[in-house]
C-alpha cells in the first residue's frame, strides 16, 4: 500500500435489517411499520459518518464472497469508502444485524457477527504489510473476539495509533476490559456499558467516567441518552447536556456520535467544543434529520 489511510475503521461491516414502527410497542406487539435493509455494522456506520464529515476512512473487516457480500462491498464503494483492506472469505457468509424500533425506543436486536469472529486476526493482515507503523486514528468496535481485542490492546501493531474504542452493544461491553488493563485508547461507552465494565451501577455519566479512569482507562467518554455526557481524562473532565430532540430512531446514534467526535478532534477542536459538536450531530441523527 503506497499511501496510508487517513483513518481505519476496524470491526463489523454487515447488512442492517431494521423494522420501525411509529407507535409504542410492548412485548409481543404486532404493529404496521417499515422494514429496510441498509449497510451497517459499528465499523461501517462510523466509516459512513466519518465520510460525511469529510474524512476518507478505510475498512478492516470480514465480508463474504456471497451475493450479499458483493452487494455490500459495492454499497461501500458507492459511499466513498476504501474496501481494499477488507478480508474476503470464500467460506464465511456476510454478517447481518436485525432490530425492531418503535416510538418507545429499541424493542429488540440480534447481531450475527459470527463470520467476523471466525475470521479473527485475518482482518489485520493488511496492517502487517504496511511499510511503516500506522500512526493515524483507529475506530475499533467490540464485535471482535476478546482474544483479538486483547492482542490489539497490547501488541506493537497499533501501538502508535490513536485508538478509539466502542463496544458493539452492552452485551459485549466487557470485551473492552483489555483496554482498561493496558491503559490505552479512548473508550466510548454508554452508562449501561460503563456499569458492566466496572461491575457497578452509576447515576451519572460523570460518575461512570471517573470510575473508568480509576480502573485504568486512559480516557473515557460516557453517554446517557438525553442526560449529560462526559468526556474525561485524569487531567480534565467536561460534561455537557445533549440538545432536546424528538427521537425517531436509535440504531446508529452512538456510532454517529463517536464519528462526529473523532472528526471534530481531528479538525483541532478542543474538549468542550468537540463534545458539543458530537452531541449536536447525534441529536440531528436521532431526530431523523441526517443519515449516517
Amino acid at each position: 500500500m503506497k499511501k496510508l489511510p487517513e483513518i481505519l475503521c476496524i470491526g463489523s461491516v454487515l447488512w442492517d435489517v431494521i423494522g420501525r414502527a411509529g407507535v409504542a410497542m410492548p412485548l409481543g406487539a404486532d404493529r404496521p411499520g417499515r422494514i429496510a435493509r441498509v449497510p451497517g455494522g459499528v465499523a461501517l456506520n462510523i466509516a459512513m459518518a466519518l465520510r460525511r464529515f469529510g474524512l476518507a476512512p478505510a475498512l478492516l473487516s470480514s465480508v463474504g464472497r456471497d451475493v450479499e457480500g458483493e452487494a455490500l462491498i459495492a454499497a461501500c464503494i458507492l459511499r466513498g469508502l476504501q474496501t481494499d483492506m477488507i478480508y474476503r472469505s470464500d467460506d464465511l457468509p456476510t454478517d447481518q444485524y436485525m432490530a425492531i424500533e418503535a416510538a418507545n425506543g429499541l424493542i429488540a436486536a440480534i447481531a450475527d457477527a459470527h463470520s467476523l469472529e471466525a475470521a479473527g486476526d485475518k482482518i489485520l493482515m493488511p496492517l502487517h504489510k504496511l511499510s511503516k507503523p500506522y500512526r493515524g486514528a483507529v475506530a475499533l468496535d467490540g464485535n471482535l473476539t476478546l482474544d483479538l481485542l486483547a492482542f490489539i490492546a497490547t501488541d506493537q501493531l497499533l501501538a502508535q495509533a490513536d485508538l478509539r474504542i466502542a463496544p458493539a452493544s452492552p452485551g459485549k461491553a466487557q470485551r473492552l476490559s483489555p483496554f482498561l488493563q493496558s491503559g490505552r485508547g479512548t473508550l466510548y461507552v454508554n452508562l449501561e456499558e460503563a456499569a458492566l465494565l466496572c461491575q457497578k451501577e452509576f447515576h451519572s455519566s460523570a460518575e461512570a467516567a471517573e470510575a473508568l479512569l480509576a480502573r485504568g482507562a486512559a480516557r473515557a467518554i460516557v453517554t446517557d441518552g438525553g442526560n449529560p455526557t462526559t468526556a474525561a481524562t485524569p487531567a480534565q473532565v467536561a460534561t455537557l447536556t445533549p440538545p432536546p430532540v424528538s427521537v425517531t430512531r436509535v440504531t446508529g446514534a452512538g456510532d454517529t456520535f463517536m464519528a462526529a467526535h473523532i472528526a471534530a478532534e481531528l479538525r483541532g477542536l478542543k474538549t468542550d467544543d468537540a463534545l458539543d459538536a458530537a452531541l449536536q450531530a447525534a441529536a440531528l441523527y436521532v431526530a431523523g434529520e441526517t443519515t449516517i
